[in-house]
Order: C-alpha cells, then sequence, then structure tokens
C-alpha cells in the first residue's frame, strides 16, 4: 500500500510536461482500466478494454481543449514549441 501511495505523485510528475491530448490520454486509460476491472467480470479484459476506450476518449477530449489549428513540435534537442497545424491536418 505505502509503495502505491509513493507511485502516484511520480505519476503524476511524469504527465505534468505533458501536452494536454497526451495528459488526456493518460488520465483516460488509466481511469478507464480502473472501471472497466471493476465493472466486468473479468477484470483483465475489462481493464484491457475499459484502457482502451478511456485512452481515445481522453485523447480526444484533450485534443479538443487544445484550441484550434495549433500543433506541439519538438526539435532535434528535445525542446517543445506550438505552431500552426499544416494544411489539411
Amino acid at each position: 500500500m505505502k509503495k502505491s501511495l509513493l507511485l502516484v505523485p511520480a505519476l503524476l510528475l511524469a504527465v505534468a510536461a505533458c501536452t494536454p491530448t497526451e495528459q488526456g490520454a493518460a488520465f483516460g486509460g488509466a481511469s478507464g482500466a480502473a472501471i472497466g476491472a471493476l465493472a466486468a467480470g473479468n477484470k483483465v479484459e475489462g481493464a484491457i478494454i475499459g484502457g482502451a476506450i478511456g485512452t481515445v476518449a481522453g485523447a480526444l477530449v484533450g485534443r479538443a481543449s487544445e484550441g484550434s489549428n495549433r500543433c506541439v513540435y519538438r526539435d532535434e534537442y528535445g525542446r517543445r514549441y506550438e505552431a500552426r497545424c499544416p494544411r489539411g491536418y
């Protein structure tokens, strides 16, 4: 139990540097897996299906909150910057 309590802040710090789409996918996947494991008869199958659905839904919600026509890029040094998305994206 103590190890899992220490794991939560570490995971939150790891996700803090992500874009809203990545954050939404991570939190959606984790919560979907937890809910799927609790709701299904087979815990493993429920966690896999719930995690997949939660990841997709979280990514869509995160992408919608990022703003229109703006993309996040990384240069060769790992620095992130935001610019207009390519046409048709």
